[in-house]
């Protein structure tokens, strides 16, 4: 056989409920593919894994199926890592090598398992384009190949192969084009390998920065560029990110990693692709140095800091965890972040306005970490008057802003008397903190609830 180290992956997945996010939804399944590397473990996309409750995995044109579990995994990169206990399992079966950056034009073989047939398929295109491009399950920009093959469900997960050796991982297609499929490319894959050697959760690294390209003359001419400089203008600034305390807002960011950001926000990378200026990131962990060369009101700096992992005020999409939520008084108060934005059809129309301005212009502050929500009201005596006050952001608990959940549960429980909560419409919430000890109970029981708080909340 061709590729005796390309398997088929059985998941059973159960996704959390964001609406009620005290239980879960109902289990389902699906397949994908992966290739059996060093060690005897196998590779595969995040996508294939994530929530995952039971996995799977089977040889080419073997009726046996063995179990698996994860144990490694990168879902910002779209990458995990599993392992088949039974040490029978790898026998007799050259594990894949992984290969190189493939050029432009390399004519590659995409190998799994799409749906339509139990055996396995090879399709055959070309490498058409290499940048960075925006990753569907992380919502991560970092480095990708695009290959006229077509890659469908079922498929993705599964190795493409350059020349006998992995060339990348095929993770997701094109919308709205036919035969295009894109595939995380061996560098990346080889920085996630070598940072999980030992197991667990690896996380690419941000800047947390935002930043504006300096086409413009007269902007450039502002920001003090001298003829031969460019780069591009810093804008915002997360805090707790790589760069906090060290980049200011109105600084020139001029190279980064010894690449030279052209006004466009774009370096050539490895001197012929010209991409993103943040490309390198993918090929680094958290705790690696970075070196920057900004101008800062008229004078040159080289900075150098470790990289941190990226932090948002609203966290893009969210695997392998549960919602973190509050219930009390019937007020149920989460988290916001891209899962619960999902639970309207449509979201990017149809979620709330001030969601959304979170969700795309929203900064991390000390003062406000993430962004904490008023998602529902489950009606009691209690609470009557205030079931309009729901799907808000809590702007306020006894008049101070809360800094992420876990402090407005503190505040709230820290209450004597009254509390009261201010939402961001200036809606006003007055709960006595006596009666809801009271109600708390048959409020939970009323709507099946096992807890008034999530795991992360608790103190056990």
């Amino acid at each position: 056989m061709a590729y005796p180290q390309v398997v088929r992956i059985f998941a059973t997945t159960q996704t959390p409920d964001y609406d009620c996010p005290w239980q879960a939804r109902t289990p389902s399944n699906s397949t994908g593919s992966g290739v059996i590397i060093e060690g005897g473990h196998i590779l595969t996309g995040a996508h294939v894994i994530a929530n995952a409750t039971f996995l799977r995995v089977q040889k080419i044109s073997d009726p046996k199926k063995w179990v698996a579990r994860v144990r490694a995994v990168c879902h910002e990169s779209d990458l995990a890592l599993l392992e088949v206990e039974d040490p029978g399992f790898a026998e007799g079966i050259t594990p894949a090598e992984i290969g190189d950056l493939p050029d432009l034009r390399d004519k590659v073989s995409v190998v799994g398992y799409p749906v339509g047939g139990e055996e396995i398929s090879i399709t055959e295109g070309v490498v058409s384009r290499i940048e960075v491009q925006r990753y569907n399950h992380s919502q991560r920009y970092l480095l990708a190949v695009t290959v006229d093959a077509a890659i469908n469900k079922g498929n993705s997960g599964g190795p493409v192969f350059r020349d006998g050796k992995v060339a990348g991982i095929a993770f997701q297609k094109l919308t709205n084009a036919d035969n295009i499929g894109e595939l995380v490319p061996a560098p990346v894959v080889k920085t996630f390998l070598n940072a999980t050697k030992e197991g667990g959760e690896h996380f690419v690294p941000g800047l947390g920065i935002s930043t504006q390209n300096l086409e413009n003359p007269q902007l450039t001419k502002h920001v003090g560029l001298g003829p031969d400089d460019t780069g591009v203008l810093v804008i915002t600034i997360e805090y707790g990110g790589s760069v906090w305390g060290k980049l200011e807002q109105g600084d020139a960011l001029l190279e980064i990693a010894g690449m030279r950001i052209a006004n466009n926000g774009t370096v050539q990378y490895r001197d012929r692709y010209r991409t993103r200026y943040d490309v390198v990131l993918g090929e680094m962990v958290a705790g690696d140095d970075i070196e920057l060369v900004v101008l800062r009101k008229g004078e040159r700096k080289t900075l150098t800091m470790p990289l941190k992992p990226m932090a948002r005020l609203v966290p893009r999409n969210q695997y392998d965890q549960q919602p973190s939520y509050f219930v009390y008084g019937g007020l149920v108060f989460q988290t916001l972040t891209r899962n619960f934005l999902k639970t309207w059809d449509k979201w990017w129309n149809k979620a709330p306005k001030e969601f959304l301005h979170q969700y795309y212009s929203g900064v991390r502050t000390e003062e406000r970490q993430s962004v904490v929500i008023l998602s529902q009201i489950l009606a009691d005596e209690i609470n009557v008057g205030y079931n309009h006050l729901y799907n808000e952001g809590v702007a306020a608990v006894n008049g101070v802003m809360p800094r992420d959940l876990a402090d407005c549960v503190a505040r709230i429980e820290a209450s004597k008397g009254v509390v009261e909560l201010r939402t961001a419409s200036d809606g006003l919430i007055l709960l006595d903190a006596e009666q809801v000890r009271e109600a708390n109970a048959r409020i939970l029981e009323r709507y099946h609830i096992g807890h008034d708080r999530s795991p992360n909340l608790r103190d056990e």
